[in-house]
């Protein structure tokens, strides 16, 4: 008697499973298992090499992480470890201070020997070209000639390097001008809010004409822009207007980058110190040029609470990397990646790996394009604890490798990440769009 299931017969024809055409992209095709590759198509796992450079002591004392985290001598193997590791791409920062002599006068010697290097390695930097300070002729953040100054630099780069796609002009731009101008930390070390805004107006301008000045050399730039995702809690009955005030500063460097009108007490804030309606207007005309990433940047100690005594403790995932950068995402709509986390605990940064990593798997279920994650950084990090306000010399483990280029158990977890999901797509059948060669055109909004 003939078989009434459909499936008893399919089973005797063709098998129980592996039909010709899964491996063709059917449902029982691949997984995603598998190392990086360099497919434009593909999620793009990272590490960077901490290069922030600011100056304390009133300018007397310049923190050049790069030198105390012993990169200047060892970049060669620094650059291998990232290969060993199985990552493709780098979050790379040149010295600044060190290249930019002064008006259109450059020293190339250790970028041009660095770079070279990345390219024959094949590794794909995002170039950061200014992280937390400035060469010494240009003074500080308050210096209204900046945005001229690095915008020429940051042409001299991309000619210079024609192959490199992928740039962050100014590192943490909200992070640079508060601790710079607001904080009194790091380079001018001023505190006030004027001081903030002509920061903050004078970064993200700089940002902007550099995009352009890429965008000329390279029309189809990807400029991933890593800023901070922080938030202060109140845990107080009442809440005050300066915390909810504080908590919207965050976004101004954003704001003003891709053409967002602010809140309104936000814009008074900037018009009463400072920002002329001519500048506001200026940053208002449209985003810059290129593909736009807006990079989030994640650690436990971003998220804090002010309790009733007005003390200050931690408050490390009371909203997480999720929940903050999907506020984030719905206030610029901009493709997301996951730019900078770690922790100073070599015992619980792999845990906090695999966090991270939910936080993003949460993301992208939700349909939100997350192109990236970056575990920052490659080697341990010295004086952070303090902001690199203090010199110290405290060494933070929250390398993938120790100052002695050491493996840390977080290496072990990451590789075990890169293995299991190095073949994902940016967003599921993401081959279909894969990112081309092609100028970056406007987009126009449907």
């Amino acid at each position: 008697m003939a078989s009434n299931s459909f499936l008893d017969i399919i089973n005797d024809e063709l098998g129980n499973s592996d039909y010709s055409g899964d491996e063709h992209g059917g449902a029982a095709g691949q997984s995603g298992k598998g190392l990086p590759d360099a497919s434009s198509r593909n999620f793009m796992f990272a590490t960077g090499i901490e290069c922030s450079y600011p100056t304390i002591n009133n300018g007397a004392t310049r923190r050049d992480q790069l030198l105390e985290c012993g990169h200047y001598e060892h970049w060669k193997k620094d650059f291998k470890l990232v290969k060993e590791m199985g990552l493709k791409v780098l979050r790379y920062g040149l010295p600044y201070y060190k290249i930019h002599l002064g008006p259109n006068e450059y020293d190339w010697t250790f970028a041009d020997a660095v770079m070279a290097e990345m390219e024959r390695l094949e590794i794909i930097p995002i170039l950061d070209l200014l992280h937390f300070g400035l060469p010494d002729w240009l003074g500080n953040f308050q210096n209204p000639e900046l945005p001229i100054h690095f915008a020429r630099y940051a042409k001299a780069v991309a000619k210079r390097y024609p192959w490199v796609r992928y740039y962050t002009p100014v590192n943490e731009i909200y992070v640079t001008a508060k601790m710079s101008a607001k904080d009194g930390v790091w380079n001018e070390q001023m505190k006030s809010d004027r001081a903030f805004v002509t920061a903050m107006k004078n970064l993200v301008a700089a940002s902007i004409l550099a995009t352009h000045n890429i965008a000329e050399c390279r029309p189809d730039v990807i400029i991933i822009q890593s800023e901070t995702a922080e938030f202060m809690h109140e845990a107080k009955s009442e809440q005050s207007a300066e915390i909810r005030l504080m908590n919207k500063q965050r976004l101004i460097s954003l704001d003003l980058l891709y053409a967002h009108p602010p809140d309104a007490d936000i814009y008074i804030y900037l018009m009463d110190n400072g920002m002329t309606q001519e500048e506001y207007l200026w940053f208002m005309k449209g985003e810059p040029p290129g593909y736009q990433v807006m990079g989030n940047d994640y650690y436990g100690r971003n998220e804090k609470i002010l309790k009733p005594d007005n003390s200050v403790c931690t408050a490390e995932d009371v909203m997480g990397w999720y929940q903050i950068t999907r506020d984030y995402y719905e206030r610029y709509k901009k493709p997301v990646m996951h730019t900078e986390t770690n922790t100073f605990d070599a015992d619980q940064n792999s845990s906090w790996l695999w966090k991270q990593w939910i936080n993003i798997l949460r993301m992208r279920a939700e349909g939100v394009p997350v192109l990236g994650f970056t575990w920052y950084s490659l080697i341990d990090q010295i004086d952070w604890d303090t902001g690199l306000a203090e010199k110290n010399n405290t060494v933070n483990a929250c390398g993938l490798y120790n100052l002695e280029r050491k493996p840390q158990p977080v290496a072990a977890a990451y590789r075990m990440l890169l293995e299991e999901y190095g073949q994902i797509t940016i967003f599921p059948h993401g081959e279909l769009f894969e990112v081309t060669d092609k100028e970056a055109r406007l987009k126009v909004e449907v």
